[in-house]
């Protein structure tokens, strides 16, 4: 929406207001995103989706082996 507004002769921060965003968040965007099209911004989302999924699994994964050492310490005999 704001590159529209930028095509049709509006100033950065006019675009900016006109949507509600900071023209600080606008070219922080842009430096972000500015270069890529439709499929490279559906593939970026599709992976970071992709990387939450998998940070989730080894979060859990690391509890569970947490959870097993504790098990084997409580189970060793104590001398």
């Amino acid at each position: 929406e704001i590159e529209l507004k930028l095509a049709d002769g509006d100033d950065v921060r006019t675009a900016c207001r006109g949507v509600g965003v900071s023209d600080a968040t606008y070219y922080n965007w842009r430096r972000r995103f500015g270069g890529m099209g439709k499929s490279q911004l559906s593939e970026l989302r599709s992976l970071e989706k992709e990387n939450a999924r998998l940070k989730k699994i080894v979060a859990e994964l690391e509890l569970d082996k947490l959870i097993l050492k504790e098990s084997l310490n409580y189970l060793k005999p104590r001398a």
